[in-house]
């Protein structure tokens, strides 16, 4: 039970409660009233939720696109699944199968777009007792829908035309005074509506009413939004009886990336995810994760990244009474051509860099080992930034410009921060320094190279906060080299411009 407009009703009932007349939404005083030895708990809308998570988790061993339909329902989209259960049929008869073993008493219905699913499965005829027990968080309804053995399946789930015209009103899920409306106005079942223009019922009864009727009839298709983005590659491996043997998941692990490989190897790509997902035969799945720093196809190279990241595991893995099910995920692909050798038949150095940073990354973590990235801004503290290795960045313009051999960089490699200030005497005010004074140590300018003048952003000279920048490449009698900087045009930004070291030269 649960406060609800202003008075305590009923969220869900028991078959026992339901043979009595009890029905959920039912004020509480009226159900006490036809039942006065009535016992109720406190309605826990989210531990419902958490289990609803939970039931949809379960389901992902049928499909990657499996969507919420919260309070108490899961909308799956089944397309290019069926196959891998011997057709609809037998996926539906495992399905329902796999969810009486939860406890569920539920229905299930099969349909060619989502809207018409959810109705036929919600208010399609009465609910048949698959299973006999209720969920001890309120949940006894998944809304996917029903099959009452496995051997009708072929024939219960699928709708004809005639029984979605036979669905009451309620089907199209509209607020409750829609609802009132349109049986004060006789129509109370879809067939009613299916039968009248359209134009009229949208003026009457709102758009919303037409563009749901649509959808359930199958003249509109909504596709559902999936509580996680399907993978671009996914394979899979049934068990006939759970498996829990290390060296068996290893070697299952191992066919998967391959036969994973032979299809990017067919698109010229390369993964860079990987995400294996372990489902026990008690229902709990099990996710590992690993990332690559450069895409790849490689079976062994997967193999070892996955042992490296089960070691690294807090709590190792329960496989519980085995396995039944194991699928390997690839979200994240890049191209990849064929990897050629050296001429001595050696690796190239910069692959044995990157499966070093793969192995770093997986056992000490994504965000542990990092390397340097370009940034899309022309000040320099702000033009590079570290990323993880195993994230993809999108390479930039160089703002530094391009130098011909043996030509000293432009830019140092170590940067103050922030720059500290100096104190600078120039020929003229908007000249060359000549001598500066840092960290109480005067430096006498031999040789220079600019200026390099780097205006603020846009949006801050907007505000006038911004200054421009003239930078100076300086080499002292010592023949160190140091990258200074006067912060603001003279006379024009400002009267008195500072002076600023940025960097030093190796």
């Amino acid at each position: 039970m649960a406060r609800d407009k202003g008075a305590m009703r009923i969220m869900a009932v028991d078959e026992m409660a339901e043979a009595l007349g009890i029905t959920p939404g039912m004020a509480l005083a009226d159900a006490r009233a036809r039942l006065p030895d009535l016992q109720t708990t406190p309605y826990n809308a989210a531990g419902d939720a958490r289990w609803l998570e939970e039931i949809a988790d379960s389901c992902d061993r049928f499909t990657p696109s499996v969507a919420l339909d919260p309070p108490d329902g899961l909308i799956l989209d089944i397309t290019g699944c069926a196959h891998l259960w011997g057709g609809e049929a037998g996926l539906m008869s495992a399905l329902a199968a796999h969810l009486v073993q939860l406890g569920l008493t539920l229905r299930l219905a099969l349909a060619e777009t989502p809207d018409k699913a959810r109705a036929l499965a919600r208010h399609g005829g009465d609910m048949l007792r698959v299973g006999r027990k209720i969920s001890p968080r309120n949940l006894n309804e998944t809304g996917l829908g029903y099959q009452p053995q496995p051997e009708q399946a072929a024939a219960t789930s699928h709708a004809t035309p005639l029984d979605v015209l036979d669905l009451p009103v309620d089907a199209l899920g509209l607020a409750e005074d829609k609802i009132t409306a349109l049986r004060r106005a006789g129509l109370r079942t879809l067939g009613d509506l299916a039968m009248r223009p359209r134009a009229p019922l949208a003026a009457r009864f709102g758009q919303a009413t037409v563009a749901r009727l649509a959808r359930i009839l199958g003249e509109e298709d909504a596709r559902i939004t999936p509580r996680r983005v399907p993978p671009d590659i996914s394979v899979t491996q049934r068990f006939a009886e759970p498996v829990g043997h290390s060296d068996i998941l290893r070697a299952t692990l191992h066919e998967l990336a391959g036969e994973a490989g032979q299809q990017l190897a067919q698109r010229g790509q390369g993964a860079r995810a990987f995400l294996l997902m372990l489902f026990r035969s008690d229902s709990q799945v099990q996710r590992l994760a690993i990332a690559t720093g450069q895409p790849t196809r490689d079976p062994d190279l997967v193999l070892r990244l996955f042992q490296e990241r089960i070691e690294t595991l807090a709590d190792p893995l329960d496989p519980g009474f085995g396995y039944d099910l194991i699928r390997l995920d690839i979200s994240e692909t890049d191209p990849l051509g064929a990897d050629q050798l050296g001429l001595t038949g050696k690796d190239n150095p910069a692959r044995s860099i990157n499966l070093l940073t793969d192995r770093l990354s997986v056992r000490l973590g994504a965000e542990r080992i990092r390397r340097f990235a370009a940034a899309d801004s022309h000040i320099p503290e702000c033009a590079g930034f570290t990323v993880p290795v195993a994230r993809p960045v999108l390479p930039l313009a160089d703002h530094g410009g391009t130098l011909e051999a043996g030509e000293p960089p432009l830019r140092p490699m170590h940067l103050m921060d922030p720059p500290q200030i100096v104190q600078v005497i120039a020929e003229v005010p908007d000249g060359p320094p000549r001598r500066f004074r840092w960290r109480r140590q005067v430096h006498d300018i031999t040789a220079y190279e600019g200026p390099e003048r780097l205006s603020a952003e846009w949006w801050k000279r907007r505000d006038g906060a911004g200054l421009t920048r003239d930078y100076y490449r300086v080499e002292d009698s010592a023949g160190r080299r140091f990258w200074l900087f006067r912060h603001g045009l003279y006379e024009r930004e400002k009267d008195k411009p500072d002076w600023y070291l940025h960097g030093l030269f190796g």
